[in-house]
């Protein structure tokens, strides 16, 4: 397996291919690479991205079949079922990086800022509501008052919740913090544009 290094590398180069539309991993997916993938997997990063249809990890990082293990979920929270998720593919891979991934515009993020805008008025489905109050932490340092300009918030609201994420993953799970400290695994954040379709390593 690869350094973290070397796979944050390989994923900017990825991203970089993405963003000229100077796509390689698509050219790989035939018949033979699928039954070549079939028996084991060896992903050299894990993504914990956003369920929004528009980021789809394979393709903005331009990886193959069995090169990423990608965990997506509304607002790329970290609760219990992700987390159990990415220590899988820690344990069971060795997969050295894990990328706790944002994205502009996210409407997970923009639904939790006018949930506390409105004074945490509930929605009607309970897995709805907590879901924005996992994602509530994030942003409530940011409106610091009535005035607050919530379009700016919304925009600064999918760095906080990375990097809340990103805490969440480490101080919840005993597993992560173990390959940390044996220098098995590094987790950095990022944030996607879909705009440019370039993603910002925070």
């Amino acid at each position: 397996m690869i350094s973290s290094q070397e796979a944050l590398a390989k994923l900017k180069q990825g991203n970089q291919r993405f963003v000229d539309c100077q796509f390689k991993a698509t050219e790989q997916i035939d018949q033979s690479s699928r039954s070549a993938k079939a028996a084991s997997q060896a992903p050299f990063a894990i993504i914990l991205g956003c369920a929004d249809s528009r980021t789809p990890a394979e393709l903005i990082f331009d990886q193959g079949l069995g090169e990423l293990f990608v965990v997506r979920v509304a607002g790329n929270i970290a609760a219990a079922s992700q987390i159990g998720s990415i220590e899988y593919a820690v344990e069971s891979f060795g997969t050295p990086l894990v990328v706790v991934m944002g994205h502009t515009n996210c409407g997970a993020v923009n639904a939790t800022v006018d949930f506390m805008a409105k004074g945490d008025v509930p929605f009607e489905s309970d897995s709805l509501t907590a879901l924005v109050k996992r994602i509530a932490p994030s942003v409530q340092p940011l409106l610091k008052n009535d005035n607050s300009n919530h379009a700016e918030v919304k925009q600064l609201g999918v760095s906080a919740n990375v990097k809340t994420s990103m805490q969440d993953l480490v101080n919840e799970s005993p597993v992560l913090q173990k390959a940390i400290e044996d220098e098995r695994l590094q987790i950095v954040g990022a944030e996607y544009s879909l705009e440019t379709g370039e993603v910002k390593f925070l």
